[in-house]
């Protein structure tokens, strides 16, 4: 199974107001049937990510149904390695990222049990292996073996075991400490301590933050207004200052406004407005910005963000986890 690669270009107008939901649930069921085309494998290292993307957007359009949930499962348990994490694809060593992306599929469809009920060792293994990827010393997580640090590998690892109900394997309070040395002048985050701030990682911090229940520690204010000056003229956001206009962003700087109750500080119609413009209105998906080729990462972050802003016809996200919020609150009890 691959959600990764496929063809298309952004076309819609300024005018195209309509979200052309049946051709983007099109799109995705059908990137898994490229295998003839050398972009499916040169993505073999997305496989993962983009089931996670694909499937994702496939709720929140409506159409939880347009992929076979058994084919999902068996995919996601092929990808298990033995130490419990999970790789990109069959065969690919374990890494945080795709770890997370697992067991977000599994939890949105309800089957984190068959790791136990096909001798995977259920959740707790998983638990173990995301566990023993934290730095006891400064509280920060790594992404695998191989030691690299990233403030993306902290969120992965909190959302992932407050999925699962596993947040006590982790000493939370030192994962706490470590964003808060991450915190920047300006009210933004960066990767790591020092690091200049991106509205990737402001996402991922405040989102840790939310999971661990020290949202008090952020200046709301403060980073609220370095969010808003993401937005640029006609509509979209950057990442960073002086940076071009991504849909992607959307996301990644909506839902941190969101969780810090900031998000009516932007203009969202003239939000929507962009991102509807990254759309290919004929063979469906979206584009990082107008004109440019559709995949399914901007697909999932452009359907995200536009049910963030409370678009109508989109099921509800969740903007700390971007899964659909009634997945978490089966999840998480809510």
């Amino acid at each position: 199974m691959s959600l990764v690669s496929g063809p298309g270009r952004a076309g819609g107008t300024a005018s195209d107001q309509n979200l052309h939901t049946l051709k983007h649930v099109a799109y995705i069921k059908n990137l898994d049937t490229r295998k003839d085309e050398l972009e499916y494998w040169l993505t073999e290292h997305l496989r993962l990510n983009g089931v996670y993307w694909g499937l994702t957007a496939l709720h929140l359009l409506g159409h939880p149904d347009a992929l076979s949930r058994d084919e999902t499962i068996d995919f996601v348990v092929s990808c298990q390695r033995d130490n419990g994490g999970f790789g990109a694809a069959p065969g690919h060593d374990a890494h945080m990222l795709y770890t997370v992306s697992a067991v977000q599929i599994l939890a949105t469809v309800d089957a984190v049990d068959e790791l136990e009920k096909r001798g995977r060792g259920g959740k707790e293994k998983v638990g173990a292996f995301i566990a023993s990827l934290q730095n006891r010393e400064d509280g920060s997580f790594t992404g695998d073996q191989w030691g690299e640090t990233d403030t993306r590998f902290l969120y992965g690892a909190l959302n992932a075991l407050s999925l699962l109900g596993l947040l006590d394997l982790v000493d939370v309070p030192k994962a706490v400490t470590y964003v808060q040395s991450c915190e920047n002048f300006d009210g933004g985050y960066g990767i790591c301590p020092g690091a200049e701030s991106h509205a990737g990682q402001v996402f991922t911090c405040v989102g840790a933050l939310t999971i661990a229940g020290r949202l008090d520690l952020v200046n709301k204010d403060r980073l609220g207004a370095w969010l808003s000056e993401r937005q640029i003229d006609y509509g979209g956001f950057n990442g960073r200052p002086e940076k071009l206009v991504d849909a992607c962003y959307t996301w990644w700087v909506g839902s941190a406004l969101a969780m810090i109750d900031r998000l009516h500080w932007i203009d969202g119609k003239k939000l929507a407005t962009f991102v509807l413009q990254c759309q290919d209105p004929e063979a469906g998906g979206f584009a990082d910005r107008p004109g440019n080729m559709v995949d399914v990462y901007h697909t999932h972050f452009g359907i995200a963000g536009l049910s963030l802003l409370g678009f109508e016809g989109l099921q509800e996200v969740d903007p700390v986890y971007c899964m659909p919020k009634s997945v978490t609150a089966r999840c998480l009890g809510k």
